[in-house]
């Protein structure tokens, strides 16, 4: 046995002769009232004793029964209650021993602490629970009450850690985070603190904005470089799966109020929206709108992919991204603000982030239509709807004649001659001749009888309708004009062209509707070589669109045979894709956010772009939470994604908050206690894991208000007990 246990021996056999219970003087043992004796491991001696000693001293002066030790042998010696106590102690020590834990003198008072508790767990248990390791430290919960708030952590999405300075509360909480992320539970970790204590303004305060917020959250940046390594967390901040930010800078992921969302009945600004509406979600099916947050005004950013949709949205607002080497890892989309992005939009010359599509076409409910939606395709490609003779169509192709046909029930399209027809109605016998022509009736009906190639347009009637009568349209409107292009070492696209704007844009808007992305390029009239018609020089006289279209695999283009033939033996098209091409400041103005219940939490905005507002497979940590108040705590939580978690941590004795003013904190225990995966975790001076002096100062104080509480008839009484 090395010489410090021996110390220890001696000294534990002087005490032996004098019972700590102050009962008469124990000449021998054999006058004792119970003894007991075992052996300790080998390997678990030192580790037992301490260093000097110092766990066996401290044992000594907490137990009632006298300790000697010998080698390894140790005898417990005292009243039978005591020694039973002393036996139980010692077998949780030499359990955590010889796990291969120092057992300090901190460990012996905590193990003490919980047996006179009478708790179930077992000490040993408790502080072998390992969190997170680093460098060969282990963070572990210190007492019971921490165990069971790390347990909670585990089991339920919402925790609140309650309790006082110096118990753990936000570092076994940022532990929890960073093991999550480590066995890729959640993403991304979000740390967060209201920025505003003690009555300051970030304005007022001299530097930069990091140099403002830099004080407030500084105690998250020292535990975060205790469980992460330093070096790296430059980097995980760049990418977005580490972000501390004050409070403040999470409430405002928001739109404009006049920023159009893709509902089933159409566009709508997102203004108008409220809980329970529904929008459009990445999966082109409605999703009702949990939460409505006015933001105030906000500076406005406008986003720009590379297919020239764009939408307005502010600086935090949230965007699902993916970059080339997330794509090449097989990583899911990750999830980043606006703000991240601006100059980091290119890598190599190349657009960095990719955006999500639509992975099917949007819903909007089936509407009755005057006209076969395939035959109006036909007829916005190569129909003349002038009004001022019948209606025409021009083709080469006899099967698009033939189709036209079997698609306008009372209609017969007669070849005129060369690739001109002729869409006459079929009359019946008695009918007289100045029945209307149905074609004509219907295109009166949609507004569209009188246009000519530079007016034509979808009417909304078939742009708000089902996907079967949208994907119908577009075919008809490829079958006329438009194709498949190949070429060599390309995938196939598809081109569809048009003098007119607004038939353009339609196209364009129903492309994206059915989860596809539409290009333009426009050839100016103005200076372009006159065409040859019927031997002779036509001047142009109107613009030309191009619209380069791509489509998800499982839409069929075209439904004319040679089209459709060589659209498949060139592989079909590649799939659609779209990347951030800019972000610009666009000005102030006045901001709200949703929240939508879809699993991805994704809606449709502007020109179809997919976008979110809530954090999704995140580990979000809000931090002094005693100084938020009851909007700014419901704001956070409502923040909540799906596969997300959240922990709540805050002392209610030490709120900062204006005079009057309640903690959010407090009034949340009155609304959410007993909600299901909302738990409530209290810490009290007992688990203090610093100096022990904080324990003390926390229990005189708590003394003290007590007393205050109780009024001056009571304090007087107890000042006179205590003279």
């Amino acid at each position: 046995m090395p010489s410090s246990a021996q110390g220890g021996a001696a000294r534990s056999g002087e005490n032996a002769s004098t019972p700590k219970n102050g009962s008469s003087p124990a000449g021998s043992i054999a006058e004792a009232d119970a003894q007991s004796r075992f052996t300790v491991p080998d390997e678990a001696v030192l580790a037992l004793l301490g260093s000097r000693d110092e766990s066996l001293r401290a044992a000594e002066e907490l137990l009632d029964a006298d300790v000697h030790v010998r080698g390894n042998e140790v005898t417990l010696t005292g009243l039978p209650a005591d020694v039973a106590f002393a036996e139980r102690v010692f077998a949780e020590l030499v359990t955590l021993a010889r796990g291969g834990q120092q057992v300090g003198p901190d460990a012996v008072r905590r193990t003490i602490a919980m047996l006179e508790g009478g708790d179930a767990e077992s000490p040993a248990e408790v502080l072998s629970l390992d969190i997170l390791s680093r460098r060969g430290r282990v963070i572990r919960p210190k007492t019971l009450n921490q165990k069971r708030y790390v347990d909670a952590i585990d089991a339920n999405t919402i925790v609140f850690g309650i309790g006082p300075a110096g118990t753990g509360k936000t570092y076994l909480a940022m532990a929890k985070a960073v093991q999550a992320l480590q066995a890729k539970q959640v993403s991304r970790i979000i740390l967060t603190r209201p920025a505003v204590e003690a009555g300051e303004r970030l304005g007022f305060l001299p530097g930069t904005l990091f140099d403002k917020i830099d004080p407030y959250l500084r105690p998250l940046y020292d535990a975060l470089h205790d469980m992460v390594e330093p070096e790296s967390i430059p980097r995980l901040m760049q990418a977005g799966t580490i972000e501390v930010a004050p409070l403040a800078y999470m409430r405002g992921r928001a739109q404009p109020v006049f920023t159009p969302v893709l509902t089933p009945d159409g566009f709508r600004p997102i203004g108008e929206l409220r809980v329970g509406d529904l929008v459009i979600g990445s999966n082109g099916e409605p999703t009702p709108v949990l939460g409505v947050y006015p933001q105030g005004e906000k500076d406005i950013y406008r986003v720009t992919a590379g297919d020239g949709a764009s939408t307005l949205c502010c600086g935090d607002h949230l965007w699902a991204v993916k970059t080339a080497s997330d794509k090449r890892r097989g990583k899911p989309w990750r999830v980043l603000e606006t703000k991240e992005m601006i100059g980091n939009l290119r890598a190599a010359h190349a657009r960095r982030y990719e955006l999500p599509v639509l992975t099917a076409p949007t819903c909007h409910p089936e509407r009755a239509v005057p006209m076969d939606p395939y035959a109006l395709g036909l007829l916005l490609g190569d129909g003349c709807l002038t009004g001022s003779t019948t209606p025409s169509f021009a083709t080469d192709d006899v099967e698009l004649a033939l189709a036209l046909e079997a698609a306008l029930p009372g209609t017969r399209v007669r070849h005129r001659g060369g690739v001109d027809y002729v869409l006459n109605r079929v009359r019946r016998p008695g009918e007289v001749i100045t029945i209307e022509n149905p074609v004509t009736g219907a295109l009166r009906e949609l507004g569209l009888w009188g246009t000519r190639s530079e007016s034509k347009f979808i009417p909304d009637v078939y742009l708000r309708n089902s996907a079967d009568v949208r994907l119908a349209l577009l075919q008809g409107l490829l079958d006329s004009d438009g194709g498949p292009v190949t070429q060599r070492d390309r995938t196939c696209r598809i081109h569809y062209t048009t003098t007119s704007s607004a038939l353009k844009d339609d196209v364009i808007g129903l492309v994206r509707s059915l989860g596809g992305v539409a290009y333009v390029r426009r050839r100016l009239a103005a200076g372009r070589k006159p065409g040859l018609a019927n031997g002779r020089l036509v001047g142009y006289r109107h613009d030309v669109y191009t619209v380069d279209i791509r489509l998800p695999a499982d839409v069929e283009p075209f439904r004319l045979a040679r089209k459709r033939r060589k659209y498949e033996e060139a592989g079909r098209g590649g799939r659609p894709i779209r990347f951030i091409d800019s972000i610009e400041p666009a000005g102030r103005a006045e901001a709200v956010c949703i929240q939508v219940a879809a699993a991805d939490s994704l809606y449709v905005t502007e020109d179809y772009l997919v976008t979110h507002n809530t954090l999704n497979e995140a580990f979000i940590i809000l931090d002094e939470a005693q100084n938020t108040t009851p909007e700014q705590m419901k704001m956070f939580l409502t923040r909540l994604g799906f596969g997300s978690k959240i922990v709540v941590t805050g002392d209610i004795t030490q709120v900062d908050l204006p005079g009057g003013q309640r903690s959010g904190l407090r009034v949340v225990q009155e609304i959410l206690a007993g909600v299901p995966d909302i738990h409530f975790s209290v810490l009290t001076s007992q688990d203090v894991v610093r100096h022990r002096l904080v324990g003390d100062i926390v229990d005189a104080y708590d003394k003290w208000q007590t007393s205050q509480e109780a009024g001056p008839g009571v304090r007087a009484e107890q000042g006179g007990r205590g003279r």
